[in-house]
């Protein structure tokens, strides 16, 4: 692959990673007892509010939550990059740039001085670090800003597959990437990413969820709703997933499905960033322009909920 190959698909693949990092990220979460959800040996082990963070905002899409907990990990849990990692995903939804460069710079600074003593987490992390950099540079400097970026990005997830090709969390990470490169660059073919997300990805709900979202963006949309639907049946009450089905309804031609799982999501837009609830009032309102046959000021709308502070 050249390097000019990333040019035309540079922004939507920088938001994509940096959209879904927040996803990517809660696969390093441990249950209460400290036992690795991916490892049978030598299991790794984060602190109690990195651990209340995930689960607020992967099981129950709840981001003010998060944010309370977050708080606390900042200082209790501070050589885990996974806390600035999750602060700079939740910065990226708010387009909060500065937090985003703050706590992308923190991650990637503390994974590396993780390397020595965690050598493939602190690889993927780095990894995760340089992509949440290059994601800031791209919105300030342009898509010539991410090339050396990129090229970091595979240098570490390179060096964590060299010690240990099968470790479930690189190939969570690396199944996601292949996937958003597959739907972001022409000729590229996701099979193996999918299977590699659906053989290893875990916990579930977050592989499926990549998937559905994948396959959303290729216009495969029966494969969309199959994969939503499996990452629903483990965490029925996400707003986040209710709002996917909504998209993949609409992109069926099927609005009025749509507007009933809109209404779901939007029944808990309090624990959702303000950004992501405009665009969801935006895309309800489109659909029910499509079931009145009426015009409507959805751009009004969405602009409305922007204006509004968290």
């Amino acid at each position: 692959m050249t390097m000019i190959t990333w040019f035309p698909s540079a922004k939507r693949t920088a938001k994509a990673f940096a959209s879904i990092a927040t996803l990517l990220l809660g696969v390093w979460t441990t249950p209460t007892f400290g036992a690795d959800p991916f490892r049978t040996t030598e299991p790794h082990q984060i602190g109690d509010n990195t651990q209340a963070a995930f689960e607020s905002i992967f099981k129950e899409g709840n981001y003010q939550q998060a944010k309370l907990y977050l708080k606390e990990a900042e200082s209790a849990e501070a050589s885990e990059p996974l806390v600035y990692a999750m602060l700079a995903s939740l910065a990226y939804t708010e387009n909060n740039w500065e937090n985003l460069n703050k706590y992308a710079s923190k991650t990637r600074k503390t994974a590396e001085q993780m390397i020595d003593t965690d050598p493939l987490r602190g690889h993927l992390y780095t990894a995760v670090g340089h992509f949440l950099e290059g994601a800031y540079d791209f919105e300030k400097q342009g898509p010539l800003s991410t090339l050396s970026k990129l090229q970091k990005v595979f240098q570490n997830l390179d060096e964590a597959k060299k010690i240990d090709p099968n470790d479930p969390e690189l190939n969570l990470i690396s199944g996601y990437m292949d996937l958003m490169l597959a739907v972001n660059l022409p000729f590229s073919d996701p099979t193996q990413a999918v299977k590699k997300l659906e053989t290893y990805g875990s916990p579930s709900y977050l592989a499926y969820r990549g998937i559905a979202v994948g396959y959303r963006d290729l216009k495969k949309y029966p494969e969309a709703m199959e994969f939503v639907n499996r990452a629903l049946a483990l965490t029925p009450n996400n707003p986040e997933l209710l709002y996917l089905k909504a998209q993949i309804f609409v992109k069926q031609d099927k609005p009025q499905e749509g507007l009933d799982f809109f209404q779901k999501a939007l029944e808990k837009e309090a624990q959702l960033p303000n950004y992501s609830v405009a665009q969801m009032v935006y895309e309800q309102c489109k659909a029910q322009e499509k079931v009145d046959s009426v015009d409507r000021d959805c751009h009004g709308e969405r602009d409305k909920i922007r204006e509004r502070q968290n």
